[in-house]
C-alpha cells in the first residue's frame, strides 16, 4: 500500500499514527512468545510495560510455525502448542496499550537452529546460496551447521511469500488502529547469513542471471562491457562473476567492483521482493531492517535498501571498552546522519541487554553503557533485546517467568529520563561530517585477505582497512584504502581534541547526509563515481565548505580511467602532509565557520550535547569507557546547571570557571539535563 494510505507514517521522532495522537517513540524491547508458556505471557508484559516500554518486538519464526508446506499451526483450539498463539498474544499487547514491531523474517536468527527458516527449505537445493564450485554455502553456528538460503533463488522467495501469506492471514487485521501493529521488519541482518565475504557467494543459477542483468543496465551496451572488462569475447548471456581475487593492476579491479557492487543490488532487490510480498499478505504499516555489526564492510547499502524499506536500522552488541566506543561513535553518528537527512528517526533495531551462552560474555555495565553511548552519539529509539529472558539468552532485566530483576530499575530509570526530557524531539547538531566514498567500501570487500572470514568480523573488531585487506597497491604507490581511511582518522582525531562535535557518513547518502553541516570533509583515493564529485560540488554551492584529499582521484567508482580530470572547482584540496596540518587547518575552521567547541579535559572521557529545536542545549552526556575513575572537567556553553536525570540523588553540578566538574565511575555513561528549571524537574 502507497504511503499516503497509511495511517502510520515515519517521523523524525519516531512512528506518526494519525490526527491527534502524539508521535509514538521507539522505545521497545524483544519477547518471544514461542519460548514461554502462555499463562505466563501477561506477567512478562506487564513487567516491561512497568518498566516504561511502549513496544513490543516479536519474532514470528517460520521455523517454529510451520507442521509440513503450506501447513502451519498458530496455537488455535486443538493445537498441542497452546504457546504458538501469536494473534493471541498481539492481542494482549493491545490490552496493555503496548504496541508491537512485527519480525516475521524469513531470516530471524533469534539463536534458533536454522535462524528461524524451516528445514526442509534450508535443504532444499534450489534454496541453497551457491559457492563458485556450486557447493552449499555453509554457516558454522551452533548448536549445527546448515546451508544459508540464496537471496536470489526464485524458489526460496515463493516458498517466502506462502509463509508471509499465512503470517497475513493471521495477523494483519491486528495493524493500526485495528490493532496494536505499528511497524513489520523485512528479514533480518540480511548480510548474506554471514557468509558475505566477497567469493563465498552467490553463484546460485539465480544470482548469476541476475548478475548479468546487472552488467547489461549498467553498462546498456556489450561495446561498453568489453571495454570496462578488457575482454573483445563478451557476451551479457554468457559473462560469468569473478570467483577469486586475481586483480594485479587497477584496470584487472572493474569486474572485481563490479561484482562486489552487484552484492549490494542482489540484498536490496531481495528486500524490494520481500516488502512486495509481505503487502500482498495485507502489510501496509511501516517497514524496517536491522543491518547487523560491520554493517560498513558488508554489502548492506543503506541508500539502495531505503528505495523498499522506510526505516533502515542498526543492531548494537558492544562492550564498554575504549575501542568499542569509538567503533560506537562511528557507526552511530553515520546511522544518525543519514536518518535526520531523509526524515527518518536513528533506529537501534537490536540494542543487547544480556548475550547468547555461546557469545563472548556482555555484562550489565557493557549493555548499559552501550544504549547510553548510542544515544550520546544520536540514536532517537531502541529495542531492548531482550526484555525477557528466554532459552539461549542470559542476563535479560526481566526473567523467563516475567518477574523484574534488579537491572530493570535502571532501564526503568533510563526510560523516564527519557520521557521527562522529551529526548525523542532532540538532535545532537554535528556541523562537521567525514565523508567514506562507497568506492572505497567496495575496494575494501573485493580485496578483503581473510577468505571466507566475514570482512564484517575485521570492522567489528576495530580492525583498520590495513590489517584486513590485501597489501597491493595495484600500481597506484599507495593502498587507495589506507590511505582515506588514514586521512578521515586524522581529522576525527584533531576534531576531538578540540571538542568539535562530528559525524560519520557514507558516500552512498552524501548530499542528504550533509543537511544541516557546515564543513565536510570527504576521503578520496583510488576511484570516484563522477556523479559522487556532482554531489560534492553541490553541497559547496550551498555554503557548504568542502574539503577533500588526500588526492584527486583519476579513475572512476569501477576503478577505470577517467576520460577527463574530475572537476573540482569550489572543493578546497589538502593533502595532509603532517598532523600539524590537519590540527591548524581545523583551529582555522573554528574560528571561520563558529563551530561550537565542547571540550573535556581528560582524553578517554567523552562528551556530547543535544539540543532543541531552538537550538538550546538540553542533555549532556559524559562518558568514561574505561575500566578506571575518572574526573573530568567538561565546558558546555550555554548551560549553567546540570542535573542527574539517571539518578537524582546526585548533587546538581554547577558550571565554575567555565567548566563542570564531572565525576565519572568506571565503564560508565552520565546522563544530565541541562536548564534553569532543573530545580522543579525533580518532582
Amino acid at each position: 500500500m502507497a504511503s499516503e494510505e497509511r495511517t502510520v507514517k515515519v517521523h523524525p521522532h519516531g512512528l506518526s499514527l494519525g490526527g491527534e495522537t502524539p508521535v509514538l517513540p521507539l522505545y521497545g524491547g524483544a519477547m518471544h512468545y514461542f519460548r514461554h508458556a502462555r499463562e505466563e505471557w501477561g506477567k512478562g508484559l506487564d513487567a516491561m510495560k512497568a518498566m516504561g516500554l511502549r513496544i513490543v518486538d516479536i519474532y514470528v519464526p517460520w521455523g517454529v510455525h510451520e507442521v509440513s508446506k503450506e501447513s502451519f499451526d498458530f496455537g488455535h483450539e486443538g493445537s498441542q502448542k497452546p504457546w504458538l498463539d501469536v494473534r493471541a498474544f498481539v492481542k494482549m499487547c493491545h490490552e496493555r496499550d503496548l504496541y508491537v514491531v512485527l519480525r516475521p523474517g524469513p531470516h530471524i536468527n533469534a539463536e534458533l537452529t536454522y535462524f528461524g527458516v524451516p528445514e526442509r527449505v534450508v535443504w532444499t537445493d534450489s534454496c541453497q546460496a551457491k559457492t563458485p564450485k556450486g557447493n552449499k554455502v555453509m554457516l558454522p553456528m551452533v548448536p549445527l551447521a546448515f546451508p544459508v538460503p540464496s537471496y536470489a533463488s526464485d524458489v526460496f522467495h515463493e516458498e517466502t511469500a506462502r509463509w508471509f501469506e499465512a503470517v497475513g492471514k493471521e495477523l494483519a487485521d491486528l495493524q493500526y488502529p485495528n490493532g496494536p501493529i505499528v511497524m513489520v521488519q523485512v528479514d533480518n541482518e540480511g548480510a548474506l547469513y554471514f557468509r558475505d565475504g566477497p567469493y563465498d557467494q552467490d553463484y546460485h543459477p539465480d544470482a548469476i542471471r541476475l548478475f548479468r542483468d546487472f552488467l547489461r543496465e549498467k553498462y546498456a551496451s556489450i561495446h561498453g562491457l568489453r571495454a570496462a572488462w578488457n575482454d573483445a569475447l563478451l557476451q551479457f548471456a554468457e559473462v560469468e562473476p569473478p570467483k577469486r581475487f586475481e586483480a594485479k593492476v587497477p584496470e584487472d579491479l572493474v569486474r572485481h567492483m563490479d561484482w562486489v557492487e552487484f552484492h549490494e543490488e542482489l540484498l536490496s532487490g531481495a528486500l524490494r521482493r520481500f516488502a512486495r510480498a509481505l503487502e500482498e499478505a495485507g502489510f501496509h504499516s511501516p517497514t524496517m531492517h536491522n543491518m547487523p555489526l560491520g554493517e560498513a564492510a558488508t554489502p548492506l547499502n543503506p541508500m539502495r535498501m531505503g528505495k523498499a524499506i522506510d526505516i533502515v536500522a542498526l543492531d548494537y552488541y558492544h562492550h564498554a571498552t575504549p575501542e568499542a566506543h569509538a567503533i560506537l561513535a562511528r557507526r552511530t553518528t553515520e546511522l544518525a546522519s543519514r536518518c535526520e537527512g531523509v526524515g527518518q528517526p536513528a533506529y537501534g533495531a537490536e540494542v543487547g541487554v544480556g548475550f547468547p551462552p555461546f557469545f563472548a560474555p556482555m555484562d550489565e555495565e557493557d549493555s548499559l553503557y552501550t544504549i547510553l553511548a548510542a544515544m550520546a552519539y544520536g540514536l532517537r529509539g531502541f529495542s531492548l533485546y531482550m526484555a525477557v529472558d528466554r532459552d539461549r539468552w542470559v542476563g535479560a532485566p526481566i526473567d523467563v517467568h516475567g518477574t523484574p530483576r534488579p537491572l530493570a530499575d535502571r532501564y526503568k530509570a533510563l526510560l523516564s529520563a527519557l520521557e521527562r526530557t522529551q529526548f525523542h524531539t532532540l538532535r545532537r547538531r554535528a556541523p562537521v561530517r567525514l565523508v567514506m566514498p562507497r568506492s572505497i567500501r567496495r575496494l575494501a570487500r573485493a580485496a578483503h585477505a581473510f577468505g571466507p572470514i566475514t570482512p564484517a568480523a575485521f570492522n567489528v573488531s576495530g580492525a583498520s582497512f590495513q590489517q584486513s585487506c590485501l597489501e597491493d597497491d595495484f600500481g597506484l604507490g599507495e593502498s587507495p584504502m589506507s590511505m582515506a581511511e588514514e586521512y578521515l582518522r586524522a581529522f576525527e582525531r584533531a576534531l576531538t581534541l578540540r571538542g568539535v562535535p562530528y559525524a560519520y557518513a557514507g558516500g552512498e547518502a552524501l548530499e542528504e547526509s550533509a543537511k544541516g553541516a557546515s564543513w565536510v570533509v570527504c576521503a578520496l583515493a583510488g576511484g570516484v563515481k563522477l556523479p559522487f564529485f556532482e554531489s560534492l560540488r553541490a553541497i559547496a554551492r550551498g555554503g557548504v565548505q568542502v574539503t577533500i584529499g588526500p588526492r584527486v582521484p583519476e579513475r572512476d567508482g569501477s576503478m577505470r580511467p577517467l576520460a577527463e580530470p574530475a572537476d573540482v572547482r569550489g572543493l578546497e584540496l589538502e593533502p595532509l602532509d603532517d598532523v600539524v596540518t590537519v590540527d591548524r587547518l581545523v583551529a582555522r575552521k573554528i574560528e571561520e565557520l563558529g563551530l561550537p567547541t565542547f571540550t573535556v579535559d581528560h582524553e578517554q572521557a567523552h562528551v556530547s550535547v543535544h539540543e532543541d529545536a531552538a537550538g538550546a542545549p538540553k542533555v549532556v552526556f559524559v562518558m568514561n569507557p574505561t575500566r578506571d575513575k575518572l574526573v573530568a572537567s567538561v565546558a558546555v556553553s550555554g548551560a549553567q546547571t546540570l542535573l542527574d536525570v539517571l539518578d537524582p540523588s546526585r548533587p546538581d553540578l554547577r558550571k565554575a570557571h567555565g567548566a563542570f566538574t564531572v565525576d565519572l565511575p568506571a565503564r560508565a555513561v552520565r546522563m544530565f539535563e541541562v536548564g534553569e528549571a532543573v530545580m522543579s524537574r525533580r518532582t
